[in-house]
C-alpha cells in the first residue's frame, strides 16, 4: 500500500515522464549512488556475519553481569540518534580522533572514504543482526547440545551441526534487517563520510542533494528504496510465518 502511494505522489502529482525512469538511473551520479549502496550494505552484511555471529552465539549463553554490559552496547546504536553515531566515528577515527595518531603511523585515513561509509552503515545496522542470531540461539533446547557433548562432539561441531541449522532462519531474516538497514543509513553517513559522489553518495544522500539539484532523480532513488524496503518486509515477514507453523 506504501509503495502504491508513494507510485501515486511520484507519477501524478509531480508527473515526470514514466520513460524518464531509465534515463534518470542512466544519469552518472544516480548510477553510482546505486552501485555503492549496494557494494556497502552486501560488505556490511558480510562483515556483520563474520564478527557478529561469535557475539550473538556468545551472549546468547551467559548471563553474567559482563554479558549484560555487552548486550547493553550492542543495543545502544538503535536507540542513538544516527547523527550523534557519525558524530562519535568522527571523534573516535578522525585526524583529531582518539585513534587518530596511531591511524596516523600508519597513513591510514578513514573519514571521508568509502570505509567510512561501511563502518558508519555496520555501526548503525549490525545490531539488528546480532539480536536476531541471538534470539535464534537462546531458544535452541539445552538438551540437545548437552546430548551432543555427551556423544562426544566438540563445540565448533555443536555450533556447525546443531546450532546453525536450528538457527539459520534468525539468521537470514537478520541479514536481510541489516542489509535494508544498511542500504537507507544516512545520518552516521553524512557526517563520517561525507557526500561524495562516486566516493562516498549512497542513495540516501544522493536524494538529499536531488530534491537541491533534479527531483526526478531523488524521486526515482527513493522508488527504488521504498521498493527495496516492501521486498524486505515482505521476505522477513513469511520467514517469520513459516518459523512459526514449524514450531507450532
Amino acid at each position: 500500500m506504501l509503495l502504491f502511494f508513494c507510485f501515486r505522489f511520484w507519477r501524478f502529482s509531480l508527473r515526470p515522464p514514466f520513460d524518464s525512469l531509465l534515463s534518470n538511473l542512466r544519469e552518472e551520479n544516480a548510477a553510482k549512488a546505486i552501485g555503492l549502496s549496494l557494494f556497502t550494505a552486501f560488505t556490511t552484511t558480510a562483515i556483520t556475519v563474520v564478527f557478529g555471529t561469535p557475539v550473538a552465539y556468545l551472549l546468547s549463553q551467559k548471563k553474567s553481569r559482563i554479558y549484560r554490559v555487552v548486550d547493553t552496547l550492542v543495543d545502544l546504536p538503535t536507540v542513538l540518534p544516527p547523527a550523534v553515531a557519525g558524530v562519535a566515528l568522527l571523534m573516535a577515527f578522525g585526524r583529531k580522533g582518539i585513534f587518530a595518531s596511531w591511524l596516523t603511523q600508519y597513513g591510514i585515513s578513514i573519514p571521508f572514504t568509502t570505509i567510512a561509509v561501511i563502518m558508519a552503515q555496520t555501526f548503525i545496522a549490525a545490531p539488528l543482526f546480532i539480536k536476531s542470531a541471538m534470539i535464534s540461539f537462546s531458544g535452541i533446547e539445552k538438551e540437545l547440545k548437552q546430548a551432543a557433548a555427551l556423544d562426544g562432539a566438540n563445540r565448533w561441531q555443536i555450533f556447525r551441526y546443531i546450532v546453525l541449522p536450528l538457527s539459520w532462519m534468525g539468521m537470514l531474516s537478520g541479514c536481510v534487517m541489516t542489509w535494508a538497514r544498511a542500504l537507507g543509513e544516512f545520518g552516521a553517513t553524512i557526517i563520517f563520510a561525507g557526500n561524495f559522489p562516486g566516493r562516498t553518495q549512497t542513495m540516501p544522500l544522493a536524494i538529499y542533494i536531488g530534491f537541491e539539484i533534479e527531483l526526478n532523480v531523488a524521486l526515482t532513488l527513493s522508488v527504488i528504496l521504498i521498493t527495496f524496503s516492501f521486498i524486505t518486509l515482505v521476505i522477513v515477514k513469511n520467514l517469520l510465518h513459516h518459523r512459526m507453523q514449524i514450531e507450532y
